[in-house]
This record gives structure tokens, sequence and C-alpha cells, in this order.
């Protein structure tokens, strides 16, 4: 099998196994966290060695060029080359650039994104996962995201067409 066809199907089955994961009243941070560590348990299920804030081959932008970038999990596969997932809740050029400059060092690159949506797909060869949240408020002080098929009430814009509300998730 093709570096392309692996990693479509690597990225199908890792969306697959997101789909289970469910969350409710986190904060960014704890989502985040959340999603790398089902992405650990996914690949270590695969029987795959794992790293957390594994070194990418992209160097940090000046001044700081000396030192690399950090990958969220990087994964050792006895069948095939490496690979390399980084989670977002934001669409980052950043990681779009990490992730392209891992496929040209042999890395099969996977980005998980989460949030309510509009998620724009990255190049070639890096692919997407996407897990949606809702957004809702939650204890005073303090908004909550819930994992989707998110199940939370819509509200109506002065039109009258559903949309989800567009809060953000605060991180601590």
């Amino acid at each position: 099998m093709d570096v392309t066809a692996q990693g479509e199907r690597l990225a199908a089955d890792l969306g697959r196994w997101l789909t289970d994961l469910t969350f409710v009243d986190l904060n960014t941070d704890e989502v985040t966290a959340q999603v790398i560590d089902a992405v650990v348990r996914w690949a270590e299920a695969q029987g795959w060695r794992v790293y957390r804030r594994a070194p990418s081959v992209l160097p940090l932008p000046p001044p700081l060029q000396q030192r690399h970038s950090v990958l969220d999990v990087a994964c050792a596969r006895p069948d095939g080359p490496p690979v390399v997932v980084e989670v977002d809740h934001t669409d980052r050029a950043r990681t779009v650039q990490k992730l392209a400059a891992e496929a040209d060092a042999g890395r099969i690159p996977i980005w998980v994104r989460w949030g309510v949506g509009r998620f724009t797909a990255p190049p070639p060869p890096v692919r997407m996962v996407t897990v949606e949240v809702a957004r809702r408020a939650g204890q005073p002080g303090r908004d909550g995201c819930t994992a989707a098929p998110a199940t939370a009430p819509r509200r109506r814009t002065r039109l009258g067409a559903a949309r989800w509300p567009r809060r953000r998730c605060p991180s601590r």
C-alpha cells in the first residue's frame, strides 16, 4: 500500500476511533488534552511505540531557530513510515507548515481539528480528522465544551435560522 493510501486509511481509522470520544463542560485545554489522550490510546491499540511532545523536523522561527517545534503525538510503526499527529482547536498555519515538513521527511501527517465546525482542509498530504463540539454556557464564570454529535440546543438568530452559539471555550 502506498503512503497516500496509508495516510487516508489511518486518518479514517483515527476518525472512527474519535467518534466515541465524549466530554462535557471542559475548557479548551482540557478538551485538547482528552483528544490527545484518545489519539495515544488509538496508537497504542495498533501496537505502535507512542511519543508525546516529540521533536519535529521543523525548527522554531527566529530567534529560537536552534530549537525545534514539538508534535503532540508521534508514532513509530514496525510496518510502515512513522505517523505524526497534531491536535488543535484553531486553524493554525504553523501547524500546516509543521505537518508538511514532517511529510517531506517521510512521515504520515494527521491533523486532528476540534471545534464547532468550519474546518478548512489542509493541502495534501496532510490528512484532517475533525471532532465537532458544541459550546454552551456552564457554571458561572466558566463555559463548557460538549462533544458532538452535539445535542445541545441551538439558538435562533434574528432571521429565525438555527445556528450553534459562537462562544469560545475559555482557557485556564
